[in-house]
C-alpha cells in the first residue's frame, strides 16, 4: 500500500512538473532536456519504489501510475471544461503572418524554431502564414494564407452529418 501512495503523489509531481516545463514534443526537445527527462524517471522510480525491488513492487507502481493517467484521460473527455486544464489548450504563434510575442514567450520558443517548423512544413516565409498555433501535444500546426481550409472543413462536416 505504501508503493501505491508513494506512486499517487509522484504522479501527480510529474504531472504539474511537466504541465509547468511547457508543450514540446520528443523531437524538440534539446539534448539537455532529454537528459534531464532521463533522469527524472530514475529519480522517480527510487522515489516510488523506495528499497522495495520486488516485481509486486514495481507491477504495483506501474500500475498506480497507468490508473491515474487513465483517471485523467476519461476526466478530460468526460467533463468538455477540465480538458483545457488537464491537456492544455492550443496557443496562436502566428496571426496574418506576424509572431505573437507574448505566446512566444509563454512557451519559451525562439522565431528561429518557428521558422525551422516552418521549413519542416514546406514554408519558406513568415509572411506566407496565416496562423501557425502550437497544438497541447506540442506540435505546431500552419495554416497558410489563401487556404480554403476553412470551407473543405465545413464540408467535411456535412459529409459526416449524412
Amino acid at each position: 500500500m505504501d508503493i501505491v501512495l508513494r506512486a499517487t503523489v509522484m504522479f501527480a509531481i510529474l504531472y504539474l512538473l511537466i504541465r509547468l516545463l511547457g508543450k514540446r514534443e520528443l523531437g524538440q526537445m534539446t539534448p539537455f532536456e532529454f537528459v534531464v527527462l532521463v533522469v527524472m524517471g530514475d529519480l522517480i522510480q527510487q522515489g516510488v519504489t523506495h528499497n522495495d525491488f520486488s516485481l509486486t513492487g514495481a507491477a504495483l507502481a506501474i500500475c498506480t501510475f497507468a490508473f491515474w493517467g487513465l483517471v485523467l484521460s476519461w476526466t478530460a473527455y468526460l467533463f468538455p471544461r477540465a480538458e483545457g486544464v488537464l491537456e492544455g489548450e492550443p496557443r496562436v504563434l502566428v496571426r496574418g503572418g506576424r509572431l505573437v510575442e507574448d505566446h512566444l514567450r509563454r512557451d519559451r520558443l525562439t522565431r528561429s524554431e518557428i521558422e525551422s517548423e516552418m521549413r519542416l512544413a514546406g514554408i519558406a516565409r513568415l509572411s506566407a502564414v496565416e496562423w501557425a498555433i502550437l497544438e497541447p501535444e506540442g506540435k505546431i500546426s500552419f495554416i497558410r494564407k489563401g487556404d480554403d481550409g476553412g470551407a473543405a472543413r465545413q464540408r467535411d462536416d456535412e459529409g459526416a452529418a449524412h
